[in-house]
């Protein structure tokens, strides 16, 4: 939790940026995995985290625009939560340490909202992504389920994203640290790795780094041989001699703010010569992007930069043909990359996208496009100082995707399927750093940068 003072300036900001109104805020409650006592561990809604700083489930709150009250809502505890909980703070005291004096019982929330509604006040809310908040705000506002993501308030939401967007010092401070405990579940894989060992051994040590440096993990861990399956979590397989390992993987720390990387790592600790030709134009790639990384410009500009790399790289080696420029117009190098470059990044791996997608990654300015791979971009606005990113290319060979673009003759012009007969069982390599724009570029999170190029991976891994 930051100061008082910082959670009071976030909704005072946030009043600003919505004409009228009251703002609804739903926290979490916590999810059973098997039965209603024993949870998965708890995670607080991460905007009720960044106006309110309470941690804790069964909570809610709400600002009225016009008036300019705060009201937390949530229950003291009672004699048998105490009994296995321990004594606990009373809500008042929770909600003064966030500028908040007005508390009032959650069950109180459902009579607030109805009398607001009644007198004809307009409720914005945020768009749900929990079950039991789906159901809370069904029943208080009357919307039907299948609307509730469509008739949440815009102007409530480009508010919150125009806040949380835009990184705080106190909040880089934190990114920072999360970054340092994802280097530590990196650069241990790293040195650990051996051939014969399953994949889960890893993810087990890496997650273990993550809950005792931090929170958690700050997504399900991907870690997997079979690299050209983007987000693959299975990690039955044995490493094996002559086989890529992709790690993506970052922490949340103890202040909910998240890191991201993602390293890929020959299982014999060298690369072989093909290897090597794709990893060093994925590295060149990720290199080029961070450098052209900066206020004002389009980060879609950056991604196509990036892509027109790739795309001469594989030209080089023979597996992109014609001219560069038409092969990368023409959206022929998502064959080997279908994603985006990247996303912004925050208390959320993925920060804000439960809010939606093209309000975080796209404006008035830089519209989505509908191009394959091209509409993957997670991420294409222009930047601003204290936006944070994530800078991930990679090339892919996945097979099944090959079949249909040389049956369908899509982008043949541009494609060697040929030369693509002896990639079918390489895998895929991807690359992925955290960078802040600064007032006049960038800088990579973290104290220290995972190893990237071809010689130090190897050499890290043969010590």
């Amino acid at each position: 939790m930051f100061n008082r003072e910082v959670y009071v300036n976030r909704r005072s900001t946030l009043k600003s940026s919505v004409k009228s109104g009251i703002l609804l805020f739903l926290g979490n409650s916590e999810v059973g995995f098997n039965y209603p006592s024993n949870g998965y561990k708890f995670r607080q809604d991460s905007s009720f985290l960044y106006f309110f700083g309470l941690d804790e489930p069964d909570l809610a709150a709400v600002i009225d625009v016009e008036s300019d009250d705060e009201i937390i809502f949530g229950n003291d505890v009672d004699i048998d939560d105490i009994i296995w909980m321990g004594p606990q703070p009373s809500m008042a005291d929770k909600a003064r340490n966030v500028g908040i004096t007005k508390v009032f019982p959650l069950g109180k929330i459902d009579e607030y909202i109805g009398k607001a509604l009644k007198s004809g006040r307009k409720i914005h809310y945020l768009p749900p992504y929990r079950d039991s908040n789906r159901i809370t705000l069904n029943r208080m506002l009357e919307i039907p389920f299948e609307e509730l993501k469509s008739k949440a308030s815009e102007e409530f939401i480009k508010g919150v994203v125009a806040l949380r967007e835009i990184k705080t010092p106190e909040e880089i401070r934190e990114m920072d640290d999360a970054a340092n405990i994802g280097y530590a579940m990196h650069y241990t894989a790293m040195k650990m790795l051996r051939t014969g060992m399953v994949e889960q051994e890893l993810v087990g040590v890496m997650e273990g780094i993550a809950q005792s440096q931090g929170h958690m993990s700050s997504f399900p861990i991907i870690l997997s041989q079979n690299g050209e399956t983007l987000h693959n979590h299975t990690h039955h397989q044995i490493l094996t001699e002559g086989r890529l390992l992709v790690i993506d993987a970052g922490a949340e720390n103890n202040a909910h703010y998240a890191s991201d990387f993602t390293r890929t790592l020959p299982c014999v600790g060298r690369f072989t010569e093909r290897q090597r030709d794709i990893y060093t134009i994925v590295s060149q790639a990720n290199n080029l992007a961070i450098s052209l990384i900066k206020p004002d410009v389009s980060y879609r500009s950056i991604h196509l930069s990036a892509i027109r790399l790739l795309t001469q790289g594989l030209k080089n080696i023979g597996l992109i043909k014609g001219d560069t420029d038409e092969a990368v117009a023409s959206g022929a190098t998502a064959l080997f990359m279908p994603h985006g470059l990247g996303h912004q990044l925050g208390m959320d791996v993925h920060d804000m996208e439960d809010l939606g997608e093209n309000f975080v990654g796209y404006d008035d300015q830089v519209k989505r496009a509908d191009q394959f791979g091209l509409k993957s971009l997670r991420m294409g606005k222009v930047l601003k100082a204290g936006h944070v990113i994530t800078v991930e290319p990679g090339c892919y060979f996945i097979p099944a995707l090959i079949e249909k673009w040389k049956k369908e003759k899509i982008n043949a012009a541009f494609i060697n399927f040929e030369a693509l007969k002896d990639y079918y069982n390489f895998g895929g390599i991807r690359l992925e750093d955290d960078a802040l724009v600064t007032e006049k570029g960038s800088r990579l999170l973290g104290s220290e940068r995972l190893p990237i190029t071809v010689e130090d991976v190897e050499k890290e891994m043969m010590q």
